[in-house]
């Protein structure tokens, strides 16, 4: 009767102990949303916070949609548009510095013109970044936002009155050409230098080693010449008049660089036969070296084209060749059939 109390007992206690494991399972699946997605739907999110894309439909949106992407009609249009626009400036840049075209009192209201033109149509496609852009000084500051800023201030400080002259700011002018690997999405050659600098940031190591390599032998070789150089050259009986060329070490690394990069400027020569002897063998050993570094990222971008990809066709337009983590097609944007 005793056992059968206790089994009693026993059995009145277990609803309770049942009843208490869902609530431990509840407490199990109450962890955050973050921990329970999938890595992928974490890099999701992580771009959309980060992402300056306005979340409420609207013109900023669709503004946003033209100007940041590529992925509709209009963007495309937008982004070889801009493209167009930056070479037409660059060109003008480059053609303004021609003496003939320079000092020729007809031609240059034509470039001034077209200047104001170019950096007008920039002005308001930066003011429509900043508009449509979730957080404007974000952006503002951004490396992107400076260089589009740089682009077009010099315009606007050649015409205050100063003693400036406007042929300083030429190379701040030319940075616009760097806003040409913006446009680079339109063609899927993001993506290609993206694979270039992954592989020499792989490669990274190999390069330090090789860089490290060439240090030391321009070094040797450079304080080497000096010494050869000056000691044998006096030694010669070379007058004042004939001093060498090499008249301290670091002319003498400078000479060395460009010998081993066989360039050869000619500036600084030998004159001594130990010291031909010497720049013989540097240049041999530039050709020997020159090419390391290439064979190291061509080994790297081998490798990851072997693993990297795989080729699942797009099923709206077809493209294949994508990365494996891409979650849409390159070409048409549609969403990929993992």
């Amino acid at each position: 009767m005793k056992q059968d109390g206790n089994e009693e007992a026993a059995s009145q206690s277990r609803p309770s102990d049942t009843a208490d494991t869902p609530q431990r399972g509840d407490a199990s699946s109450g962890m955050s949303a973050t921990q329970q997605r999938s890595p992928r739907a974490n890099a999701a999110s992580d771009r959309l916070a980060r992402s300056q894309r306005p979340q409420n439909p609207g013109v900023r949106q669709t503004l946003y949609d033209v100007i940041f992407e590529a992925d509709t009609p209009l963007g495309r249009w937008f982004d070889i548009a801009l493209l167009l626009a930056i070479l037409a400036s660059i060109t003008l840049v480059a053609w303004e510095t021609v003496p003939g075209f320079r000092n020729n009192p007809d031609t240059k209201p034509w470039f001034i013109t077209g200047e104001l033109i170019l950096t007008g149509l920039f002005t308001i496609e930066y003011g429509l970044r900043l508009y449509c852009a979730r957080r404007p000084w974000r952006y503002a500051f951004s490396f992107w936002g400076i260089i589009d800023l740089l682009s077009i201030l010099p315009t606007y400080v050649a015409l205050i009155p100063s003693t400036v002259n406007s042929r300083s700011f030429v190379i701040l002018r030319s940075i616009r050409l760097l806003r040409v690997f913006r446009v680079l999405k339109l063609w899927r050659m993001m993506s290609e230098a993206d694979d270039l600098s992954a592989a020499i940031w792989r490669a990274r190591e190999k390069i330090i080693v090789f860089l490290v390599v060439v240090l030391v032998a321009v070094t040797i070789s450079g304080t080497l010449m000096y010494f050869v150089e000056t000691e044998l050259w006096e030694e010669a009986g070379a007058t004042a008049d004939q001093q060498s060329d090499f008249t301290s070490i670091p002319q003498a690394m400078y000479w060395a660089i460009v010998t081993m990069t066989t360039v050869g400027y000619g500036d600084v020569v030998p004159h001594t036969a130990p010291g031909k002897v010497i720049s013989a063998a540097l240049i041999l050993l530039g050709y020997s070296l020159i090419i390391v570094p290439t064979g190291f990222v061509s080994a790297e971008l081998t490798s990851s084209k072997q693993v990297e990809r795989e080729y699942h066709p797009c099923h709206r337009c077809g493209a294949d060749r994508h990365r494996l983590e891409a979650s849409f097609c390159y070409r048409c944007g549609a969403a990929l059939q993992q």
